[in-house]
């Protein structure tokens, strides 16, 4: 069996923005050009494909990543359908408690589609979003939307581009009238205007530039040739001696610089009026990569550790990364797979070389969004899912068993609200673990612990609104009913300073006794820069780093895992208040064993109890999470919403105009911020809304430290 389209006809690709600017509404249309669906579903009225789970419809917001495949013919090719190409696109959720989705799916991605919002243009989470493809070198064209709305600006919208984002966004078209006035857009390359008639916005009518925009439409062509001209030598000499440089030339160099993430080709239109979405999916094509333009993936030799490549064709070895796991109700668990390089076919073993263990992969699916279309085989450059896979878990290589490789795994950020559930009933309980395991194993930024002392079950996630779907889902999709606490911060401890602390594990009651002797030195991670303030300690990333310095055998080297072992458990009770402790560099500097009594019980105590005695004389100190948050309100609200934040212990980093409204911008503590968007509700009348995403962490100051204590003890 061959494949239907080769590699240079395939892009896969994501459609990613802040919260309400539009993405699953231009996906919908998407599914509607390209004929996989016959009927646009909207998001208000809770029909969109792409946001298929119960509470996605209601809440109307996408709360999963929803895959499509999808075939597209670009407008300007005309009828032949040989030059047809392939989409897998990934349509992400806006909201940050969900930004999970987001991280993995850009990961497998090759390029993205960021749909702005024309009327707020750059909202926090597309600066989220953006910095996660900057992480993953993800090429991007931008798509400025909602061009109907009123309040709406491309100029505004395209200069917060620039300045919030990259200053080498470049427009491709600018609009014809904005708001109720906006009825078409014009190409600056081909300075030909677009309108969109006909059932949908299907038919694309050519016409010539009408007068009225003719000099402001060549003032920016000539902006687009010279800003293009800097990417190539020969076009710049070209542009120097005022020759005429062609549209071929410009598209290929477009596309060289945006493939390289030095250019952000910007487009417009609204997508719910049926405009400009076509002419984004032809720039997908002409602008964004296929599996070929991209460097081959690279992986680690699980035997020697080597770094190792593999290039995106199928002669190559198999080599796939699973990088979301989805429960269906009909199917079971599928295992969403990206294929870099290589074949694999239904029926045959899959290797997985992140466990060492093979599995039988029944079946293969193509996903249109909740609907499945099985496949025989899958190639290089294609996404797809398995069904059935028992061990698979998300960031597991799959690969060819006789060349093994481990890609890189996803990095997932720490959650930061927890709160205690139980279940309510007997027949409850067992039902109630085996939804959080799927829950978890689903989304890893979801996380299950359970406190030993009192036997209760803690979630943790990365907001309020993510807890609470994850227990909406448990109760509809398992049958679980739950009683549930209060949502509580998830504090962390660190040291600030130095310390050193000896102990000795002595224990004699006849007969063979227990000996453990060690002194470990404490330092912190990352030392405070200079002129850095402890208040404003800003936790950068979570670390533990144990080293080993003892010279000679005064400790045989099978008891030092154990001396680990013993510091590890130490750090996950904390010492000021019982939270886990990071950012500690844990060094053993001596010790002493015993021929006889020593075990590794006896240096996991001492380890245990010597790190205990440092952490308190380092100067430990409570971290708690800061989030960004960013209010939108009306101009009268606004000293009402400052003195609020003010309250809360904000610190306000800025405040500006967006349209007819104030912007604030604030980092606060997120213990202060529980039921912040009701309270913000009564303060406003309703009309001011707020986002808010974890930033960093931050020393607590010394009256909140003692609260939290008392808290605990309580």
């Amino acid at each position: 069996m061959n494949r239907d389209y080769p590699l240079e006809k395939i892009r896969n690709f994501g459609i990613i923005a802040h919260i309400d600017a539009g993405k699953t509404t231009t996906s919908e249309r998407i599914l509607y050009y390209t004929g996989m669906s016959h009927k646009i579903g909207e998001v208000h009225d809770g029909e969109a494909t792409t946001d298929w789970m119960e509470q996605e419809k209601e809440r109307g917001i996408t709360i999963t990543a929803a895959a499509i495949t999808c075939f597209w013919n670009p407008t300007y090719m005309g009828e032949d359908k040989s030059l047809m190409h392939r989409f897998n696109i990934i349509d992400t959720p806006g909201h940050v408690d969900f930004t999970v989705e987001v991280e993995r799916s850009l990961k497998v991605l090759d390029g993205g589609v960021v749909v702005f919002d024309g009327v707020a243009g750059v909202e926090p989470q597309s600066e989220t979003v953006w910095r996660q493809a900057d992480k993953y070198s993800v090429p991007r064209v931008c798509f400025i939307n909602k061009l109907d709305r009123m309040g709406a600006s491309f100029e505004r919208s395209f200069a917060s581009i620039v300045e919030r984002l990259n200053k080498n966004a470049v427009r491709m078209q600018i609009p014809m009238g904005v708001e109720e006035n906006h009825n078409g857009v014009i190409d600056l390359l081909k300075m030909k205007a677009y309108y969109f008639e006909g059932d949908m916005g299907m038919t694309i009518k050519e016409a010539e530039i009408p007068a009225e925009y003719l000099e402001e439409a060549k003032k920016f062509r000539a902006m687009l040739v010279e800003k293009v001209a800097e990417f190539d030598e020969k076009l710049m000499n070209d542009f120097l001696e005022e020759k005429e440089l062609s549209i071929e030339d410009l598209k290929k160099t477009i596309r060289k610089a945006t493939i390289a993430n030095a250019l952000y080709p910007v487009f417009t239109g609204s997508a719910l009026k049926n405009k400009g979405v076509q002419l984004v999916l032809d720039a997908v094509v002409e602008y964004l990569p296929s599996p070929l333009d991209i460097p081959p993936v690279t992986g680690l030799d699980p035997e020697t550790g080597e770094v190792i490549t593999r290039k995106a064709s199928d002669e190559e070895p198999f080599a796939a990364l699973a990088f979301k796991l989805q429960t269906d109700p009909f199917v079971g668990q599928l295992t969403f797979f990206r294929v870099y390089s290589g074949t694999i076919e239904a029926g045959s073993y899959i290797y997985n070389s992140t466990t060492g263990n093979k599995e039988r992969l029944g079946r293969i699916v193509r996903l249109q969004a909740n609907k499945r279309e099985e496949v025989k085989k899958v190639f290089a450059g294609e996404i797809a899912a398995a069904v059935g896979l028992k061990e698979a878990k998300t960031s597991h290589t799959f690969c060819d068993e006789t060349h093994p490789i481990i890609l890189d795994p996803i990095k997932f950020a720490d959650s930061v609200v927890s709160l205690r559930i139980e279940p309510k009933t007997k027949a409850d309980q067992e039902k109630m673990g085996v939804a959080l395991k799927k829950l978890a194993d689903e989304d890893p930024t979801f996380r299950i612990s359970s406190n030993p002392e009192t036997g209760e079950t803690l979630i943790a996630g990365m907001g309020e609104l993510h807890l609470e779907i994850m227990i909406d889902r448990m109760k509809r999709e398992f049958g679980v009913e739950a009683n549930v606490g209060k949502p509580q911060v998830a504090y962390k401890e660190t040291i600030t300073t130095e310390a050193e602390a000896e102990y000795k594990y002595v224990k004699q009651s006849g007969g063979k006794g227990q000996y453990g002797h060690v002194v470990l030195t404490l330092r912190p991670l990352k030392p405070l820069e200079e002129g850095e303030k402890v208040s404003k300690n800003t936790h950068r990333e979570e670390g533990f780093e144990f080293t080993n310095s003892i010279k000679g055998g005064v400790i045989p080297n099978e008891f030092i895992p154990a001396v680990e072992k013993g510091v590890h458990e130490a750090m996950d009770r904390g010492i000021v208040a019982g939270f886990k402790m990071v950012d500690v560099s844990c060094e053993l500097t001596f010790g002493s064993s015993h021929d006889v009594d020593s075990s590794e019980i006896a240096f996991k105590i001492a380890g245990s109890q010597a790190f205990q005695e440092a952490a308190r004389r380092a100067k430990p100190v409570i971290l708690e999470p800061v989030m960004k948050v960013e209010v939108v309100t009306p101009e009268k609200f606004m000293g009402d919403v400052t003195g609020n934040l003010s309250s809360k212990r904000a610190q306000i980093l800025s405040m500006g105009d967006r349209g007819q409204n104030k912007v604030v911008a604030a980092m606060v503590p997120l213990s202060e911020m529980f039921g912040y968007v009701t309270a913000l509700r009564s303060l406003t009348e309703g009309r001011a809304s707020s986002t808010m995403e974890f930033d960093h962490y931050e020393i607590v100051p010394p009256n909140v430290e003692k609260q939290i204590q008392e808290n605990k003890t309580k």
